[in-house]
């Protein structure tokens, strides 16, 4: 009887332990990573220069009947997508024969759609009740001044067209007739216009600063109506910027008068892998959620080269629009997150710094935007490791303009990455770069094809991603994977990509390392110059931190803006507002995490 209960506990302990273990496997969420990982479209504006790229720019995103399109400038159709993930696209059966530029749309009543957008400035207004399929119907009259626009249709059905782009002239409004194939009738006015001696982050350049220019453009009118207030959205100083931002005015009317609203901008990422965040657009997920997206400077083959962003958006108590952008080039929390959607998932960045060598190499660029609107460019010298692999510093260093070229474009092409130190590793980022790809507008048939290997001694590989037969055209890949796993070393091995060229501006690796997080930044210090707008901070470095973010706001719970900025620990910043009080706060993180905030600081 005893050797009963014996074996009996036995059973009872083995399933005990089974479940336990069962139970302790590892949830990876869902998550995505900015540059969104979309097909983006070739341009043609610079095809008389020879000069080859992919642009995503000025989106237009709404929900439809459950369901959600984005359209962007020159793309020759739109994507379509059931939870703001996964995108793909559609080509329109009617649409503008030069694609569209800064297009609006709107979903009215979840009956229509309506869209605008034509390169010329005018043209007509759109519309259809079945956008998966891609049939349009023009509105029978021509509206002009359409070039970036955005078509609002109030509650009552009065229809608004919001437009302007300059670096002079305001934003305007005009309203529409909806009912009558939206022929301009009522009001037009003047609206609102850049102020930069008091705005800081509205001045022209690349980080606020241009040595001639002063004056910034605005551009990208967009309307979001919340709680019965009209946020009038506007993007400044310049798409090819790192301070390319979006900001709001607020009414109680769609004609105005607006306010400027005190926390601006509102949707603001001036550092980091991918700058940006502006002329973009507010909508809201059918749970409630709102989601702003944007445009983000990269900037590298041309300054009209741009990518897309999704960042979460909030009201606070006061009626303030923000946007959250901390970490925002990192992954993120998906959509259906129920407490932190589009917010940091807390998963770092391994393979910064890490050891790259390459299987062979064409060139190297090292590339940033000068402070003149053009670029500083240098091409790196060919070095060689102790084994004779050739060395690539440019793919760990956290630039999407600088990039590695490959001889071929074939399956003898390879990267190794070793990281500082060995980690967890969650997901994968490839960036790709067009260098002379000799690929205009759209291009269907167009694939990457690799795969993905690990090591933990650099002997020893595993496959982890296997792309070599995927028909997916993803410029800007994020891969997470199912289950985690261990390494130091990662390899990726071309099969064949788009283009003349194997091209990489960064190849990034996620996940958790196994050391300690940065200790807590000391000694944060802080100068407001005597121009307000700009302000000086330095700080005591921090021990094994990569780099460091930076918070602000208008009070301590209000610290609604970041700039992310790596080694460093000093920082300039031009983007405050004159008349505006603040309070900073400073964080340091490296592959294993993110150290306590500094004690917030005001700043008068």
């Amino acid at each position: 009887m005893k050797k009963l209960n014996y074996l009996f506990t036995a059973v009872i302990l083995l399933f005990t332990s089974v479940a336990s273990a069962q139970e302790t496997e590892e949830v990876i969420p869902e998550t995505y990573i900015n540059p969104l990982d979309i097909d983006y479209t070739y341009m043609v504006y610079n095809s008389h220069r020879d000069i080859s790229y992919r642009s995503g720019a000025d989106p237009a995103v709404i929900e439809y009947r459950g369901e959600y399109y984005m359209f962007v400038t020159r793309s020759f159709g739109y994507w379509h997508s059931k939870d703001l993930i996964n995108w793909e696209f559609i080509k329109p059966k009617q649409w503008f024969f030069e694609g569209s530029n800064a297009p609006t749309a709107f979903n009215y009543k979840d009956s229509l759609v309506y869209f605008a957008g034509d390169p010329a400035g005018y043209g007509s207004i759109l519309y259809t009740d079945d956008p998966k399929k891609g049939e349009w119907t023009p509105t029978a009259s021509i509206s002009t001044n359409i070039q970036d626009s955005e078509l609002f249709i109030d509650d009552d059905g009065k229809a608004y067209l919001y437009w302007g782009s300059s670096n002079v002239h305001p934003l305007k409004v005009k309203m529409l007739d909806k009912d009558n194939r939206f022929i301009e009738t009522g009001v037009e006015k003047e609206l609102i216009n850049l102020v930069e001696e008091e705005h800081g982050w509205e001045r022209f350049g690349e980080n606020n600063y241009h040595p001639t220019l002063k004056e910034g453009y605005m551009e990208g009118a967009s309307m979001t109506k919340h709680n019965g207030k009209y946020y009038l959205q506007y993007a400044a100083p310049g798409t090819q910027f790192n301070v390319y931002a979006d900001a709001a005015y607020v009414s109680d009317s769609p004609l105005g008068p607006f306010t400027y609203m005190k926390n601006n901008p509102m949707s603001f990422k001036p550092g980091g892998f991918t700058n940006g965040a502006g002329h973009g657009i507010t909508m809201k997920q059918k749970n409630g959620q709102y989601w702003h997206f944007a445009t983000m400077a990269l900037a590298s083959n041309s300054h009209w080269e741009r990518r897309l962003a999704m960042f979460p958006t909030y009201f606070d108590k006061e009626g303030l629009m923000y946007t959250i952008t901390a970490y925002g080039d990192y992954p993120l929390h998906g959509p259906k997150h129920p407490t932190k959607a589009g917010q940091h998932n807390g998963w770092m960045l391994l393979s910064y710094r890490g050891k790259a060598t390459v299987s062979s190499s064409q060139m190297q660029i090292s590339k940033s935007t000068a402070t003149d609107g053009d670029f500083d460019i240098k091409e790196m010298p060919l070095e060689k490791n102790s084994k004779g692999k050739i060395i690539s510093k440019v793919l760990t260093d956290e630039s999407p303009k600088s990039f590695w070229v490959a001889e071929a474009n074939n399956n003898q092409q390879w990267v190794e990455i070793e990281m500082l130190s060995p980690g967890k590793i969650y997901a994968f980022q490839l960036n790709f770069h067009d260098q002379e790809s000799g690929i205009y507008t759209r291009t269907e048939g167009l694939r990457h094809r690799f795969t993905l290997e690990v090591s933990e001694d650099g002997k020893n590989w595993k496959t982890i991603v296997d792309r070599s037969e995927s028909f997916k055209d993803t410029p800007n890949a994020y891969i997470p994977l199912n289950k985690a796993v261990k390494a130091k070393y990662v390899r990726y091995k071309n099969i064949e990509v788009p283009g003349n060229n194997l091209a990489l501006s960064e190849i990034r690796v996620f996940g958790k390392g196994f050391g300690k997080k940065p200790a807590k930044v000391k000694n944060f210090e802080i100068i407001r110059q005597e121009d307000r707008r700009d302000i000086s901070l330095k700080w005591d470095e921090v021990k094994g931190a990569q780099g460091y973010n930076i918070r602000w706001g208008i009070a301590p719970n209000k610290l609604y803006h970041s700039w992310l900025v790596y080694e460093k620990s000093e920082h300039f910043m031009r983007s405050l507002d004159r008349d505006t009080e603040y309070y900073f706060s400073i964080e340091a993180f490296n592959e294993n995490g993110i150290s306590k905030s500094s004690e917030v600081v005001k700043v008068k």
